[in-house]
């Protein structure tokens, strides 16, 4: 699968952005299924810090905030995401800040063909017309676009981790905290050369048939908790695109490897949850709590 796109789907909350034509009513709440997502623990004589991996979009009816995960999350006094989310105004003003394409052109004029040609043809597939995003560029696109069809098939935001753990979090009072803001996350993406967005947008195209199927892997796995074969999934084509790897995966897992060096110098207990792809494979954000002689061990249940 692309590895933007991938990427994307680990890593982005965009879905705050995506036009009005694209929202989905919520599909009825399936039977519970249970599932068990691996957890990490970093901890020395007076600081615990928990890493979850999460998915942001989910079907609803999988029972994931329990056992090992809620009683852990119970145990923390801060919950730390990778952003806080902020209102949908303040999405809405941060996209068409960083996202905008710049005066006087238009996402479609602006593809090369074939990539035109085939945007054209997946936007009438979904039911959008072609001019749709053409005030965005294209990493903007391509992201929705990843989106849309998971929608359609009955993923579900507000089922997100981030969304269940952030209600929780505030409901008994704890602290919550991004290590990124939302206009660095967007940053992140906008920040890829232009080169690198149009073979985002066209990859994410040609993937389009096959992301249900793949959401379903990545999600079977998460569920199961098998980091090893999520990262297989998520991260195989990584080394084929060294600016996306450094950007959106590798630089962020070192800073936030930081981050946890730095907060374990002050006591007590925190629960970190961060998009799964993160804390799966090589340069995952365990490896690299190797640089501070930090070790993260795995929770067993």
């Amino acid at each position: 699968m692309n590895r933007l796109m991938k990427t994307s789907l680990s890593t982005a909350a965009l879905f705050l952005a995506l036009p009005a034509c694209a929202q989905q009513a919520p599909a009825p709440a399936p039977a519970a299924k249970d599932a068990d997502p691996a957890l990490w623990v970093v901890k020395d004589a007076d600081t615990t810090i928990y890493l979850f991996g999460t998915v942001h979009v989910l079907k609803p009816g999988l029972t994931w905030f329990d056992e090992a995960v809620k009683t852990a999350f119970d145990g923390s006094k801060e919950l730390v995401l990778e952003m806080v989310e902020p209102d949908a105004a303040t999405m809405q003003k941060i996209v068409l800040t960083k996202a905008t394409q710049p005066a006087g052109t238009t996402l479609t004029a602006s593809l090369p063909e074939p990539t035109r040609g085939k945007y054209v043809k997946a936007m009438g597939d979904l039911g959008l017309p072609a001019t749709a995003f053409d005030t965005y560029k294209p990493w903007f696109a391509a992201v929705n676009l990843s989106l849309i069809p998971l929608m359609k098939a009955g993923y579900d935001p507000n089922s997100g981790a981030e969304k269940t753990l952030t209600q929780a979090a505030n409901a008994a009072g704890k602290t919550v905290s991004g290590l990124e803001t939302a206009e660095q996350q967007i940053g992140f993406f906008d920040a890829l050369s232009p080169k690198a967005q149009t073979e985002f947008l066209g990859g994410t195209i040609d993937e389009m048939p096959k992301i249900g199927q793949t959401m379903e892997t990545m999600v079977t796995d998460w569920s199961a908790g098998a980091p090893d074969k999520l990262a297989a999934t998520l991260n195989e084509s990584m080394k084929d695109s060294p600016e996306v790897a450094k950007t959106i995966l590798y630089d962020r897992n070192a800073r936030w490897a930081t981050w946890i060096s730095e907060r374990m110098k002050q006591p007590g207990t925190v629960f970190v949850a961060v998009g799964a792809g993160h804390l799966a494979g090589k340069d995952s954000v365990q490896d690299k709590l190797g640089a501070y002689k930090l070790k993260a061990v795995r929770v067993e249940y």
